[in-house]
């Protein structure tokens, strides 16, 4: 379950679906930790901006902008605000959480005889792979600065991670599933 979300999208006066009668407010979110995309109910006096970090956890009387956690959905349930919103809140994400993805980058290993992990990143390819499992042999990365320093084919190692993240949430179908749960 997640603690905290990130708002990808806000609607004030509820989505517009001809039901005008019984429109409430709602707004989307991106789960911080398993990056589920989320549909809350907010308070009624709540404003909730775009990229803002709220708790949604269990303990009710910590919630201070929302009232609970209507539903999980998926991309296409989005709407096109929160869609634009989430690659730019994903890679805030991996920013907030730099020592999980230098971790990542650190451990990742093969999938199959002719696979590695990180060869799964969008534009990661084998040689820049090879480079970074030689690279993270002689020392382990403490950044992603440090990798993007030390490997320079990578210049910007959490797009690559928001990247995947986001192509995992769109196709829950793909075969390999790194950081979110199928």
């Amino acid at each position: 379950m997640e603690d905290h979300a990130y708002i990808l999208d806000f609607l004030a006066q509820g989505p517009v679906d001809g039901r005008r009668f019984k429109r409430e407010p709602l707004a989307f979110a991106l789960g911080e930790t398993e990056f589920k995309l989320l549909e809350l109910v907010p308070k009624d006096d709540a404003t909730l901006t775009l990229g803002e970090r709220i708790y949604i956890g269990k303990e009710v009387h910590l919630r201070t902008k929302v009232l609970h956690v209507k539903r999980r959905v998926g991309m296409n349930e989005l709407t096109a605000a929160a869609q634009n919103e989430l690659p730019f809140v994903l890679e805030q994400l991996v920013k907030a959480q730099e020592e999980r993805f230098v971790a990542f980058y650190n451990e990742a290993g093969a999938v199959s005889t002719r696979l590695h992990i990180l060869e799964l990143l969008p534009g990661l390819g084998k040689k820049t792979m090879l480079k970074i499992v030689e690279e993270r042999k002689r020392k382990p990365f403490a950044s992603l600065a440090d990798l993007s320093e030390r490997v320079p084919l990578v210049h910007h190692p959490e797009k690559l991670i928001a990247r995947r993240i986001e192509q995992e949430i769109s196709d829950p179908s793909q075969k390999y599933h790194i950081f979110v749960a199928p």
